[in-house]
């Protein structure tokens, strides 16, 4: 069976130029999304990917309308020949149920992770050079207190799980735990005492 994925970006786009070559291009059954491309979570593609069974071949109109990136597209199309399921896209004129198109495509793999050891060595030599200046490489650190107070707020209603309060808020389960400990280490200091903490701290600065 050939099946068909098509993908626009937004509600303004029409899908109907790459469903009608999909059709023409003999696919049975077709799915799509209206979503960037940059998106991970696209509905129509998981369903399309879960309806692929061996033996069947998966149909794009250009390779962007799968692939969110050049190495993500290597590795789904890698995936679907783990299962014994064929890629092909029209305007690319790949088929990777031809010798041909698998030798086409594996140019890409290599160009893919080319891309991938480019950007690790630039990164390595970025914190190297940032090191040499005294800086430290990682996210800079801080509290969002935006996000502080609306997790706070949230721990108190017992309805809330972490999981959830952490999807809500926009936060790893590391950092909902870094808050609430930060809270509770405020709470078990009187403020007299951290601003007691805070006048001998500067009075112990070099001068």
């Amino acid at each position: 069976m050939r099946i068909g994925y098509a993908r626009v970006s937004t509600s303004d786009q029409k899908l109907d130029l790459q469903t009608d070559a999909l059709r023409a291009a003999g696919c049975d059954r077709l799915f799509s999304d209206v979503v960037s491309g940059a998106k991970a979570e696209r509905p129509g593609l998981q369903q399309t990917l879960a309806a692929c069974r061996r033996g069947d071949t998966l149909v794009v109109w250009k390779f962007d309308r799968l692939g969110r990136s050049l190495p993500h597209l290597v590795q789904t199309v890698h995936d679907l020949g783990e299962r014994g399921v064929g890629f092909q896209s029209l305007q690319e004129n790949i088929d990777t149920t031809s010798s041909s198109g698998r030798l086409v495509f594996n140019l890409f793999a290599t160009l893919a992770e080319f891309e991938r050891d480019l950007i690790r060595e630039r990164t390595r030599a970025g914190l190297t050079a940032a090191r040499a200046r005294g800086r430290k490489g990682g996210r800079p650190k801080g509290v969002n207190q935006a996000k502080l107070k609306a997790a706070l707020a949230l721990k108190q209603d017992p309805q809330h799980s972490i999981r959830e309060i952490c999807q809500i808020v926009g936060i790893s389960r590391n950092t909902y735990y870094k808050y609430t400990r930060r809270a509770q280490e405020q709470a078990l200091v009187p403020p007299e005492q951290v601003s007691r903490r805070k006048k001998m701290s500067a009075t112990q600065q070099p001068g």
